[in-house]
């Protein structure tokens, strides 16, 4: 006998009364109460979601990220959202994974090892458009801006170096061409007169670049904090600040969050998720500059709490902004990086938040 027949086939004889008593088309009391437990509880389990561990997530469609970053300041408020519970409270369990450079991100989070990557806006708008559209960046939150003193061109204490126009045909370290340092600062040094095509570029890690400095293997070098402090603290000086405020580089938008591809349309949930405690974080970071310097050496390896109370910081924004990253789209076509800058559609690049 089939499933079917056993449960449905019309029975041969007359069935025996039902023991069940009361008026007709009713069930006591006592039944009724566990019939409409058992269908909550049904109803319940079905509106729970589910994430790639096939754990309960409350209509998070994943609940364990992997988030790559690098050891730099903008890296703070992902810590500061751990450390204080933001995701936890969200749902969320978040596990950084430190990469060499945001661009090292994008085969990474094409396997799948990156949930979510920090990556520098300059390298991320160019694997766009040079990609052909294989690469498709969605940026899901704002993470750091340049401000006064927070990213400089610096020199060793016995340089001869001593302003912007002594660059002229100088080596300056930078960790990467065709990047925002080399961006900055070809606009800082046209904006002073200086021809940009007039200094040589070389490409090195930031760590690498004051012992290059002492070396004389470089001139001057590009640096962020907490090279800019440590520099400081050997004698060295400043001799341009790529991101002037009377400059063409005001409040530049640096790095962001993003993902790839689908995952935002695919993760709607989680993505938000994410948004809402970086959001929160991110509004920390600009309020209490202290939290931020508390908040580094935790991971940025060799930072003691001493300089990083000192040490310059840029901006924290609170919100996505599409017309500071065509801005910033915009200065790159006017130096070569990008053919066709207008092209880009950078409102189909942001996430919108919760």
């Amino acid at each position: 006998m089939s499933y079917e027949d056993h449960f449905f086939r019309p029975p041969r004889r007359r069935p025996a009364r039902s023991r069940i008593t009361g008026p007709p088309g009713r069930l006591p009391a006592r039944l009724l109460a566990a019939a409409l437990a058992l269908v909550t509880a049904v109803a319940l389990t079905g509106c729970g979601g589910t994430d790639s561990d096939g754990s309960g997530s409350g209509g998070l469609e994943k609940t364990r990220l992997t988030v790559g970053l690098l050891p730099v300041p903008e890296g703070a408020p992902l810590y500061i959202a751990i450390q204080r519970g933001l995701f936890k409270a969200e749902g969320l369990e978040v596990t950084p994974q430190f990469i060499q450079t945001g661009a090292a991100a994008v085969p990474l989070l094409r396997s799948g090892k990156l949930d979510i990557s920090l990556t520098n806006y300059v390298a991320a708008l160019l694997a766009q458009e040079q990609s052909g559209g294989a690469v498709k960046w969605k940026f899901v939150a704002d993470a750091y801006q340049g401000e006064k003193g927070a990213f400089v061109v610096g020199v060793a204490a016995d340089s001869p170096i001593r302003s912007a126009q002594d660059l002229t045909g100088k080596k300056i370290a930078v960790p990467g061409l065709k990047s925002i340092a080399t961006l900055a600062v070809s606009a800082s040094l046209r904006a002073a007169g200086i021809a940009d095509d007039s200094v040589q570029y070389v490409e090195m890690a930031f760590p690498q670049m004051l012992p290059a400095l002492e070396a004389g293997r470089v001139d001057a070098a590009w640096l962020a904090e907490p090279f800019i402090s440590q520099l400081n603290r050997q004698g060295g000086r400043t001799v341009l600040d790529t991101m002037d405020p009377g400059g063409p580089t005001k409040n530049l938008p640096i790095s962001g969050w993003g993902v790839l591809g689908d995952y935002a349309d695919e993760h709607p949930n989680t993505v938000a998720a994410f948004q809402r405690a970086m959001a929160r974080a991110q509004r920390m970071a600009a309020e209490d500059r202290s939290l931020v310097a508390r908040t580094l050496p935790t991971f940025v390896k060799g930072l003691d709490a001493q300089t990083a109370q000192v040490v310059t910081l840029g901006s924290f924004p609170t919100s996505q902004n599409p017309t500071r990253l065509q801005r910033l789209a915009g200065l790159m076509g006017n130096y070569g990086y990008l053919r066709n800058p207008g092209g880009l559609n950078i409102p189909a690049m942001q996430v919108s938040g919760p």
